[in-house]
Order: C-alpha cells, then sequence, then structure tokens
C-alpha cells in the first residue's frame, strides 16, 4: 500500500470530530497534539528518522501495526501516568476507527491493544467551611468583584464546568424558575438548577452592569464579561481564582475544576442519589461519577476509626 499523507488523514479526523461529534476548539486540539507525537515518534524511530523528520516527510500509516503501537506505549510510560497514556491510545484507537471507516486502510492496529489499568484517584475537593470561606472572602467593592462572586457561586451551585460557564449567555439564566441552561461536550444540552445565593450574585452583577455599563439585562450575550466587555475565557476565570485562592490562604490546590468535585461532593454527602448527580454533572457514564463516592467512604471510615469504641 502506498504511503498515505498523514498530515491530510490527521486534520480530515480532526474537523470530522468538530462537525460530525461537535468537540470543542479544545478537545480537537488535545487529539491532534497525540497523534502528532505518536507520528512523530514512528518516523524518528525508523532508520534516518531524525533527518527526515526534519524535512517533515513522516512515516505513512501503512507502516503502523500493533507491535508499533506498543512500542509507542513503552515509549511513553517512562514520563507519563496511565491515565495520559490510556488516553492518547484512546486517541490512536478513534483516528484509525475513522479511516476504517473512511475505506482508508483495511484495519484498526490500535483495536487489540489494552487500556493500561488505572490507578483510581479520590478527587480533590473543599471541605464545606472551607468553600464557604472562598466565597465569602470575595469582596463587593467593584464591578469586577461583583463578577468573580457571580462566577464562583455559580460554580459551586451547579458544578457546571468552566467552559461551560464561560460558554453561558444572559437568555440560558431563568431567574423565575431557579434554573439555567448548559452545553456540555459535544454541544449537549442540559437544564440545571441554580441556588437562590448565585442568582442573587449574578443579578447584582449584571445590575451593576447596567448602572455602570449601560448593558441591559434584555439584550442577550455572554453572562460574564471581561474588562473589555467581550466574553471571558475559562483560562482567565483559572488566573482569577489562583489570585483568590493566595488571598484567602488556603493549602489545598484548587481550580475551577476543584469547585466541581466540591459540588459532587457535598451533594453525595448530604444524600443525594448517584443517577441525579450524574444527571447534574452531565455525566455520559455512571462509573465517571461514582469516584467521588470515594470521598464520603474514605471520610466515613476515617469518622468511624476516631468514634468506635471496639476497633
Amino acid at each position: 500500500m502506498k504511503a498515505l499523507p498523514v498530515k491530510h488523514l490527521i486534520s480530515a479526523f480532526i474537523e470530522s470530530l468538530a462537525t460530525e461529534k461537535g468537540f470543542s476548539e479544545n478537545t480537537c486540539r488535545g487529539y491532534r497534539h497525540d497523534l502528532e507525537e505518536f507520528f512523530i515518534f514512528l518516523t524518528e524511530s525508523q532508520p534516518g528518522g531524525k533527518a527526515r523528520a526534519r524535512r517533515d516527510d513522516p512515516i505513512g500509516i501503512d507502516r503502523v501495526d500493533g507491535l508499533t503501537i506498543r512500542g509507542f506505549l513503552g515509549h511513553l510510560h517512562k514520563r507519563n501516568k496511565k491515565t495520559t497514556i490510556a488516553r492518547k491510545l484512546s486517541t490512536l484507537r478513534s483516528f484509525f476507527k475513522f479511516l476504517v471507516r473512511r475505506g482508508l486502510t483495511e484495519d484498526n492496529p490500535a483495536e487489540t491493544i489494552l487500556t493500561p489499568k488505572q490507578e483510581k484517584t479520590i478527587p480533590n475537593y473543599l471541605p464545606v467551611d472551607e468553600m464557604f470561606r472562598l466565597l465569602d472572602s470575595i469582596h463587593s467593592n467593584s464591578i469586577l468583584d461583583l463578577r468573580n462572586r457571580a462566577i464562583f457561586e455559580t460554580l459551586y451551585s451547579c458544578g457546571i464546568r468552566v467552559s461551560e460557564l464561560v460558554g453561558l449567555n444572559v437568555s440560558d439564566v431563568d431567574f423565575g424558575q431557579d434554573l439555567i441552561r448548559v452545553f456540555g461536550k459535544g454541544g449537549k444540552e442540559r437544564i440545571v438548577p441554580i441556588g437562590k445565593k448565585a442568582l442573587g450574585a449574578i443579578s447584582n452583577y449584571r445590575q451593576q452592569l447596567k448602572g455602570e455599563r449601560k448593558i441591559s439585562s434584555k439584550l442577550d450575550g455572554p453572562l460574564f464579561l471581561n474588562k473589555n466587555m467581550g466574553r471571558l475565557t475559562a483560562r482567565s476565570v483559572a488566573r482569577i481564582l489562583d489570585k483568590l485562592v493566595t488571598a484567602c490562604g488556603l493549602l489545598t490546590p484548587v481550580s475551577p475544576h476543584t469547585l466541581r468535585h466540591t459540588f459532587a461532593t457535598h451533594m453525595l454527602d448530604a444524600g443525594a442519589d448517584l443517577r441525579a448527580v450524574q444527571e447534574l454533572l452531565g455525566h455520559m457514564s455512571l462509573s465517571t461519577t461514582q469516584k467521588y463516592t470515594h470521598v464520603s467512604i474514605d471520610r466515613l471510615m476515617e469518622t468511624y476509626d476516631k468514634a468506635h469504641s471496639r476497633k
């Protein structure tokens, strides 16, 4: 079989992820990075590979078999976690499945390779008192302070992803029904309850916007704005949170995703049904949500060990 132009195949695959599956730009970028890393490895592992790589002359997909992919996974094992290796293997499976479907190759060499066994990691989260401490540390002295309070009240109240938060428009908030409309992974829509404190914080922020910047809440557009009145980005939210955590003196590493973990953990601790939390988080699989039960079980065992007289 003639060597196929790998770059074109990767581009076609990435385009299909965006158009057919609705994957986000960041997700597509991750898939592209994984595939380019694999084909660089493939090129450089061949005789004269480094020179070929400098000439931008990669090996074709006809050279790829199961042994090649196992070699790549072994190469990754030296400097990557098992979760990262599993993700890259999943990328290769999806890529070759796409090529088989398009009739560009005969089989999927990644299909029969087993995914590395994953370590069970407990999600990082904040206890209730630390979560409240963080939220209460946000001042209300300026329009940016009001915005920040609204952002993090919303993240904790709803458990949504930061990408979903920055994608919210004014019309996605239903103040009458205490609900927000969220577009998650793959553009899938779901309706999520939102608490009174978060709604109040959003209302205060938007009222201040109307007073200072003459931006009416009746006009649709991004719910949370940056200082230039454009849509806020996920990276900006992470930077804002870093500053708040430092000022607050919290010792636990905190990211926007930590607030999502915190929401799920607190919901389950309070007796929420696992299936309901799955729906709220927008998880496709219940097993993804189940990782939060380990936090509650570990805390339960710790309490038992401390309190029970007959250990």
